[in-house]
């Protein structure tokens, strides 16, 4: 499992001038030239409203970001972070107030296919970890998908507002230790193609939720979920599968 990076220890680390925590939690390259290209596209560009906001941030923007492909629209106050390890397909859509953070040391970052719609207040975080987003995939408002491993989303998958895709989790074996000064691990998250998640639904580290299942409302998913499952509760139980659908082996 992968050992999660503290950001308090690259912030309060006396032996890094400002410049450099600065570069190495939000640009992600090292060197002047990097940090001034990336304040002054955001500086010009993100905090814009309107139609001129809309035309800056779609010429600005994909010059920071690993790849961006045709027809990418940027809402407004969209916060980039290590935007060089952000890859973007067509046609895709990010809404106001958005935190896309690839942050990490040696991770691949965020990938996101095409036609995808990401809801206004999400936040896609990375520490030290991947988020894959699979075509068509529409991500409600509010929502965050955190990882710090690799956390995928198939494609058509439709997550309602209020949606968390927690791709990480504390050690709180040792009692006489505060929880936040012990360790912390990833082993993903991964959520197969067309799945349906309810608004309020929490799925946490190390799940796997098949292709076409539905999970209800205010689900906290714990446990693995078969394909064509449909998933109620607030502790996420099983209740049966979709109609017309086939269980595994008995094709």
């Amino acid at each position: 499992m992968a050992e999660i990076p503290k950001a308090q220890e690259q912030l309060f680390d006396r032996r890094t001038s400002a410049r450099a925590k600065y570069a190495a939690l939000v640009v992600g390259k090292p060197g002047w030239w990097a940090l001034i290209r990336h304040e002054l596209i955001m500086l010009v560009s993100q905090w814009v409203p309107g139609a001129l906001g809309l035309a800056l941030r779609k010429v600005l923007y994909p010059r920071l970001l690993g790849a961006c492909g045709r027809n990418v629209v940027f809402g407004q106050n969209v916060v980039l972070r290590h935007p060089g390890k952000i890859h973007l397909g067509s046609d895709v859509v990010i809404d106001d107030n958005c935190l896309v953070d690839a942050k990490g040391d040696d991770n691949r970052g965020i990938t996101i296919g095409n036609g995808v719609f990401v809801g206004r207040n999400t936040i896609l975080s990375c520490k030290n970890g991947d988020i894959e987003l699979g075509d068509r995939t529409n991500i409600g408002f509010n929502c965050e998908v955190f990882s710090a491993s690799r956390v995928v989303l198939g494609a058509d998958a439709l997550l309602a507002a209020y949606c968390y895709v927690i791709g990480g989790d504390h050690d709180y074996s040792d009692v006489t230790t505060p929880i936040l000064a012990q360790g912390r691990n990833s082993t993903g998250v991964t959520i197969g193609a067309a799945v349906w998640m309810g608004a309020g639904t929490k799925v946490l580290d190390g799940v796997t939720v098949g292709a076409h299942a539905v999970i209800g409302a205010g689900s906290v998913v714990r446990i693995d979920v078969p394909d064509y499952a449909v998933v109620v509760g607030g502790k996420a139980r099983i209740a049966g599968l979709r109609p017309g659908a086939t269980p595994a082996g008995q094709e």
